[in-house]
């Protein structure tokens, strides 16, 4: 039997995947996060045209995207902090294939649902910051043109509820980069060390 069939538990290639899953965190998450603070400030600033008052009140989307670069750097540092190099002398490799294969699997957990969170915080944000800056202006008019009242209720119970109803939208979508960063600290503590 030659050596074509011995599978070698800690290859030297085997370190490239460890690497692989630190690019994935970084990456995939900082995508998420940029397209979700660029849709989510397209919406803010359009809402801003209408109704500049509420452009701090609505900015809560921006600071959620941003968040999701900082999961994919606290993986990307922690799978960093157990790549292991050659051992000194023999140059024989300790960083096993199983390590490298869970710390690839972690870095693509957290990056992939990182970029799922920025896409869905980005649109739900475009679309409900332009509709509670839509629900302020339409209020604001309805003032002008002389209606007294709480105009059918849309002045300030609805604006409110609006508002908190597109926040927890966003915040359900910004959990999905949370999920992904609780999976990827559990697989980065998976390991198997050779020698």
């Amino acid at each position: 039997m030659g050596d074509e069939n011995v599978s070698y538990i800690c290859a030297s290639w085997a370190s490239g995947l460890g690497f692989m899953g630190c690019a994935a965190a970084v990456t995939f998450a900082n995508i998420g996060g940029a397209y979700g603070t660029a849709k989510a400030g397209q919406g803010i600033m359009a809402m801003g045209i209408r109704s500049p008052e509420l452009l701090m009140k609505n900015i809560i989307p921006v600071v959620m995207a941003g968040v999701l670069g900082i999961y994919g750097l606290i993986v990307a540092v922690i799978l960093n902090g157990k790549l292991t190099t050659p051992e000194a002398g023999t140059g024989n490799a300790t960083y096993s294939q199983f390590t490298g294969y869970a710390h690839l699997a972690a870095g693509l957990c957290c990056g992939l649902s990182s970029l799922a969170s920025g896409l869905a915080i980005g649109v739900s944000a475009d679309a409900g910051t332009r509709a509670v800056g839509a629900q302020s202006a339409m209020a604001a008019s309805w003032k002008k043109m002389g209606f007294t009242g709480d105009a059918g209720g849309q002045a300030t119970s609805a604006g409110d509820a609006l508002f908190v109803g597109t926040v927890l939208i966003q915040v359900f979508a910004g959990n999905l980069g949370l999920y992904g960063l609780i999976s990827a600290l559990i697989l980065s503590q998976m390991d198997y060390t050779c020698g």
